[in-house]
């Protein structure tokens, strides 16, 4: 079966849900060196991710296919090992708008 190219399905959502992961971040305590500002916390992020894969034996493929051909186990087991928290309060706190907002209406 072919893969389908990952893509941002609504493009102009990826910059609200960057703030979102950052706020989140925040909430959690991440270190504060971390979260200077959103750029430095991205480069936080990648090189927390980077270092995950290195230890489970898959940053060669990273380097060599990128993370959007890396599959879903693969990049399962590298957040796994991140914690997890940051993207289970990122769909946490999602819900929550989905469900203000349809409550609203």
């Amino acid at each position: 079966m072919a893969r389908r190219n990952r893509r941002t399905m609504v493009s102009a959502a990826q910059p609200h849900l960057n703030q979102l992961k950052y706020e989140i971040a925040q909430e959690l305590g991440y270190s504060s060196s971390a979260l200077g500002n959103e750029a430095a916390f991205e480069n936080y992020l990648n090189g927390y991710k980077y270092s995950i894969a290195s230890k489970l034996g898959l940053h060669n493929k990273v380097q060599q296919v990128g993370w959007e051909n890396m599959t879903s186990g693969e990049c399962g087991a590298i957040g796994g090992r991140m914690g997890g928290k940051l993207g289970g309060q990122m769909v946490r706190r999602l819900i929550e708008i989905a469900e203000s907002d349809m409550a609203s209406r």
